[in-house]
């Protein structure tokens, strides 16, 4: 028995053809030396007192009226955020609110902008040890160099301090984000 050869079949074998070479190529991705997607730009990196770190489950969230960024968070956890039982890893984040006013590329410093507060958190069996802007009048900067629905992108430096005026150095931060989805969980 031999089968015809219709326009249809013919459309099946291209079609299934066209499947077979996309997955190929989409299984030919590189990978960084640390076993990380090479195809992802997107990152939430700082020296914590000169000690290199590639933060984990980092987010940018925010929102506002009428199109506005009238808050912004961004923030992520030393290392990856424990499953069972573990403790929390040091945290570092930073947020603005500007209600009825619009968060656009430009830079931002503490205390200048009030309603702004850079935080660093270690968890300890006693509790929380946090350190931040607003114990004292430290200087933390943030420039924004892009801002939309699709993400965020920018620069960041200063310092935090506990209640007990301990201070911490954040130096050579900078990131770029998706908006409102997990990077390097």
């Amino acid at each position: 028995m031999q089968f015809k050869k219709t326009p249809s079949l013919k459309l099946l074998r291209a079609f299934i053809f066209s499947v077979i070479v996309s997955l190929a190529f989409s299984s030919c991705s590189k990978n960084d030396e640390d076993g990380s997607d090479s195809s992802s730009d997107y990152y939430f990196i700082a020296a914590i007192d000169g000690r290199k770190v590639n933060f984990h489950t980092v987010n940018f969230q925010g929102g506002g009226n009428d199109n506005r960024w009238e808050h912004i968070v961004v923030g992520g956890y030393e290392t990856s955020y424990p499953t069972s039982g573990q403790p929390v890893p040091p945290s570092l984040d930073f947020e603005i609110w500007r209600l009825e006013g619009n968060i656009t590329v430009g830079t931002y410093s503490t205390p200048v902008e009030e309603k702004m507060i850079a935080r660093y958190a270690v968890q300890t069996s006693e509790g929380t040890l946090l350190y931040n802007t607003s114990f004292a009048n430290d200087v933390f900067t943030l420039k924004i160099e892009a801002i939309s629905k699709q993400g965020i992108k920018g620069t960041f430096s200063g310092t935090v301090r506990n209640m007990a005026g301990v201070a911490i150095c954040i130096s050579d931060g900078s990131f770029n984000l998706p908006y409102e989805t997990i990077v390097n969980p």
